[in-house]
């Protein structure tokens, strides 16, 4: 079969043996920019819809704080996590947050956190830590 004249058939056999591989696939298309709500960018504004709890995977326990955000560049809805002791308490309904992904391997989780990809790290354009130690008062809005 692989003859002399045989490199376009062997290129046309390779190519379609690749694409049925998910990985590859997904690389080519670009599938996870498309189903990413952050359209593949570092950082993204949000409102905050509401404050909620979420418990740890086993075999921790405990209960992170986190927030349901509406993207303001897409309208599309994300969780949030907020870090630190008594971070929660600096963040009300409505507020602006600028939300990072966590880090995780290919844009995932990170530890115990279910399904929580993205972190909050500005409130209203000031640094959620300077809020936490006392250093800077949110803005009146």
């Amino acid at each position: 079969m692989a003859g002399n004249f045989a490199a376009r058939k062997l290129k046309k056999n390779r190519k379609k043996f690749k694409l049925k591989k998910e990985i590859f696939r997904d690389r080519i298309f670009h599938f996870q920019d498309k189903m990413d709500p952050m359209e593949g960018a570092p950082q993204a504004k949000g409102i905050v819809l509401e404050k909620r709890q979420m418990e740890q995977k086993q075999p921790s326990s405990g209960m992170i704080k986190c927030v349901r955000i509406r993207l303001v560049k897409n309208g599309k809805q994300i969780t949030a996590h907020v870090p630190k002791t008594a971070a929660i308490n600096q963040i009300t309904e409505h507020d602006q947050v600028t939300v990072e992904g966590i880090g995780g391997s290919q844009g995932g989780p990170v530890g115990s956190i279910p399904g929580v990809k993205w972190r909050v790290f500005k409130v209203n354009g000031i640094s959620l830590e300077m809020l936490r130690l006392g250093k800077k008062q949110k803005p009146a809005r």
